[in-house]
């Protein structure tokens, strides 16, 4: 009994285990703990464990309040823009500290931890985590270097996101080429819309929810530009003249200046073998 005393004293000492940003940093990183590390006062004793300092009845009715977190963000983006207006930079470690001595009285700790964890758990933030090598006061003035840890946990979220982002997408074209060929076999079935629907596994509800959602799918897709008609073989392709008109005033016959047979002005017998100046045939001695 005595060697279990002194763990669970200890533990009470601790932040709380329902605290969402004091995740104990001996688990793998994740965003969860870069967040943690990223936005929170201190490691145990400014976000959450302080609430627990307050009596019950006071927590519990600043926990039950909503907190409004876009007004958070705005008024935080109105007295600090050098941090947090425009793209997101890496926060200074013990940031919250900052923000409650500068603004006494403006934020409660609730109030803030709410706005540090969805801001530090943004894509856009998490980005910049994983790009910068420097982490930046109220000011926007660089404030110490950022840890390989929180800039991997980072590297990592993302990896995970992307991951699940393409699963959806993969997912939602599968469903939609699969619904679009429902929509296809029941254009040509003889069946009754309730034996189709048997047939493919769909009581008469789903196959009706189906066929809806794959007209409106395919009233959505845009319309497929025309085919351009190719030019005839054979013709210029720049004004679709044949390819004959462009040998030479001649005709389609003509290689030269005038005709077919002449190499020069006027060929070898004139103008060109089909023209007057050919040779007349030789007369019998």
């Amino acid at each position: 009994m005595s060697s279990s005393i002194p763990p669970q004293g200890e533990a009470t000492s601790h932040a709380p285990a329902t605290a969402p940003v004091e995740t104990p940093s001996s688990h793998t990183p994740t965003v969860e703990n870069a967040a943690a590390l990223d936005a929170a006062d201190t490691p145990a004793t400014d976000a959450s464990p302080a609430e627990s300092a307050t009596p019950p009845a006071a927590a519990g009715a600043e926990k039950s309040a909503r907190v409004d977190v876009p007004a958070v963000a705005a008024a935080l983006k109105e007295l600090f823009p050098a941090l947090f207006a425009g793209a997101p930079k890496p926060l200074k470690l013990r940031v919250q500290a900052d923000i409650q001595e500068r603004a006494a009285g403006r934020f409660t700790k609730a109030q803030l931890s709410a706005f540090l964890r969805r801001y530090t758990g943004g894509t856009g933030y998490l980005i910049a985590l994983s790009r910068a090598k420097q982490r930046f006061d109220l000011d926007g003035q660089p404030a110490g270097e950022l840890s390989d840890e929180h800039r991997e946990a980072a590297v990592q979220e993302l990896t995970r996101r992307r991951g699940i982002t393409e699963a959806r997408r993969a997912e939602e074209d599968r469903g939609r080429q699969e619904r679009a060929q429902l929509l296809r076999d029941f254009s040509r079935t003889t069946l009754t819309p309730t034996n189709f629907g048997a047939l493919k596994g769909l009581s008469a509800e789903q196959l009706e929810e189906q066929l809806a959602l794959a007209r409106k799918e395919e009233a959505e897709q845009p319309a497929r530009p025309e085919r351009q008609d190719r030019a005839p073989r054979g013709g210029d392709r720049r004004n679709g003249a044949p390819r004959g008109d462009q040998r030479g005033p001649g005709g389609a016959g003509g290689r030269g200046a005038e005709g077919r047979g002449g190499r020069g002005p006027e060929g070898r017998g004139g103008p060109g073998r089909g023209g007057e100046g050919r040779r007349p045939p030789r007369q019998p001695r």
